[in-house]
């Protein structure tokens, strides 16, 4: 337990940092989900309505993933390696579609 009133103040910030990191890593993953949904309902129905779906959904989850890392939320190789695995899941969708 803290013994001084500064160090009881650091708890409270520290689980209020704590618990706005975890609704934002949360947010992230919902929306790298969201656009693994899209991808593979565009490689099931490819047309241009699909894939512009794809294109808004790819282009909220960077900017998702750009803003946990300014924010300190995310280590930024963590983000990295999140919009390289999007973007590599979504080349790897399109060339299956395409050759089909």
């Amino acid at each position: 337990m803290a013994n001084s009133k500064s160090a009881l103040k650091r708890i409270q910030i520290a689980d209020r940092n704590r618990l706005h990191n975890k609704n934002y890593k949360s947010a992230v993953r919902t929306l790298i989900k969201k656009c693994f949904i899209a991808v593979s309902d565009y490689t099931e129905n490819p047309t241009l309505e699909s894939k512009q779906k794809v294109l808004d959904q790819m282009s909220k989850t960077y900017s998702k993933i750009d803003k946990a890392v300014k924010r300190g939320v995310l280590h930024i190789n963590n983000g990295a390696r999140k919009k390289s695995r999007l973007a590599k899941q979504l080349k790897q969708f399109v060339e299956t579609a395409t050759t089909e």
